[in-house]
């Protein structure tokens, strides 16, 4: 099993109309991402690997793991770009 990825604690967001509204305190950064940037989102605020990340989006999204696999990739390249994840 992978290593857990959490969101930075610096970070205030929350859930309306099933996607994410975000402000990261430290740069007033503001960010939204989608219904299934939401899942993967509130998994990461919870702590959660690159394996409980695909879980979850094929769970709830009902596309196929070889498919959110990269999805995953691609969310968590641009929470890792932006400083949004715990080091």
């Amino acid at each position: 099993m992978g290593t857990p990825l959490r969101l930075r604690r610096a970070l205030e967001w929350r859930a309306i109309d099933g996607e994410i509204v975000a402000l990261d305190a430290n740069t007033s950064m503001y960010l939204a991402a989608n219904a299934s940037g939401a899942v993967l989102w509130q998994a990461l605020a919870e702590g959660a690997t690159r394996e409980d990340l695909i879980e979850a989006l094929v769970r709830e999204s009902g596309i196929a793991a070889d498919q959110a696999g990269p999805d995953v990739d691609r969310f968590l390249a641009e929470l890792s770009t932006n400083g949004l994840l715990e080091e």
